[in-house]
């Protein structure tokens, strides 16, 4: 079966989540994912993952964003290693990495150094919060992009003054859009024949997930909180929790009673309109908690469906992990991780009918793939071993 990406070449200089997951997407695709790694340490995440490293394992960090990629090891703060980089772009179709601008200009790595050499390579570039300004040398990561654009800020809660998201979705998100941006460039160039500049940061991707909220402010000077704003209700249940939202209903407060058979609140004036309801709603379910409280979680949900009301369990993620729903969706998967070892990971969770995503290869050990790779971009046996003689290859 032809793969949706085969024959594109990409050499990934990525580090920790951002640039990794958009070179793993290219990978599931089918794309040849070269990772390239500094010298005897590689990726930080390899480390980051301490427990397992503990216990001899490999990190669950590293595993999760590097299927689908063959590891290279080289010190590109060597002249040698450098000059083995270039010739490995020579046959590469993309670059993606994650340094910050300094660095890159420092490395000569920079986009107008590269592009009138190689003028069909296209250059991906993942920064912390863009490559000028005043922010630009700051190294980058997901909860300083949350604070720096807003989103800590806008929390549901009346008390708590700022929120951090301990999972790193502004990472995610802009690894995925750095992707997308990679097969927007490389569709372009197959009617221009040029390659061209593809980059992405963490702070406008946290602006980004922001849209709509972005439109109300810049628009109407109005925040919108979609916690806040709406009628919504987190309940235990006799055996879990459960959430249930207000949002595209006239009457959420009337729904609500009448699936949990209940006199009807939003009768009284202090639960007469969305806006009140939204306002006092803490008053409103801790009327309806004792109710709540007394089914099971799976009758909860019976009951808000029966009246067409937005709900779901509100579930750990070991529980959501085991999730029928999540088991028919089909993203858990399992890869290689060296050895005769083998790991369950979530994998792609974009769906190709024809040309699906797979798992071709597991996860390289550092530098793994080195001599192979080097061997096939028509370095010598005597070039090779020149080159760890001169340490820029480990």
């Amino acid at each position: 079966m032809k793969r949706a990406l085969e024959g594109v070449r990409v050499l990934d200089l990525g580090e920790v989540l951002q640039g990794p997951i958009a070179a793993q997407v290219l990978g599931d695709f089918g794309a040849e994912v070269i990772k390239i790694e500094r010298g005897i340490n590689g990726d930080i995440t390899r480390t980051l993952d301490r427990a397992a490293i503990e216990a001899g394992e490999p990190s669950s960090y590293f595993v999760g964003v590097n299927r689908n990629k063959r590891s290279v090891s080289l010190n590109l703060k060597t002249r040698e290693g450098m000059a083995t980089l270039h010739r490995l772009l020579e046959q590469a179709d993309v670059l993606l990495h994650s340094y910050r601008p300094s660095a890159v200009r420092r490395l000569g790595l920079s986009y107008e150094e590269l592009a009138d050499k190689y003028p069909r390579l296209v250059y991906a570039s993942a920064t912390g919060f863009g490559e000028s300004g005043p922010y630009a040398h700051k190294a980058g990561q997901d909860m300083l992009a949350q604070s720096l654009s807003g989103m800590a800020r806008t929390v549901g809660d009346s008390t708590l003054r700022a929120h951090l998201m301990p999972v790193p979705t502004v990472d995610y998100a802009s690894g995925m859009a750095l992707a997308q941006g990679i097969l927007a460039a490389l569709y372009e160039r197959e009617r221009s024949g040029l390659g061209q500049k593809v980059s992405v940061n963490l702070l406008d991707t946290a602006l980004a997930l922001q849209t709509l909220e972005s439109a109300s402010l810049l628009m109407y000077e109005r925040e919108t909180n979609w916690v806040t704003d709406w009628y919504s209700g987190i309940f235990e249940t006799r055996d879990g929790m459960v959430t249930v939202l207000g949002l595209f209903r006239d009457n959420a407060l009337h729904l609500v009673c009448k699936a949990l058979g209940v006199d009807d609140l939003s009768r009284r004036p202090e639960f007469a309109t969305v806006d009140l309801q939204a306002r006092n709603k803490e008053k409103a379910n801790e009327i309806l908690r004792g109710t709540v409280e007394a089914m099971t979680t799976a009758e909860t949900i019976q009951r808000f469906d029966s009246v067409d009301l937005l709900s779901a369990p509100l579930l750990t993620l070991r529980e959501a992990l085991q999730h029928p729903q999540v088991l028919e969706n089909g993203i858990i998967t399992e890869v290689e991780t060296g050895g005769d070892r083998s790991a369950r990971i979530l994998g792609n969770l974009v769906k190709l009918s024809r040309t699906p995503a797979t798992v071709r290869r597991g996860v390289p050990g550092l530098g793994e793939h080195t001599e192979s790779v080097l061997q096939e971009s028509g370095f010598t046996d005597v070039e090779i071993a020149e080159l760890r003689a001169s340490g820029a290859v480990p």
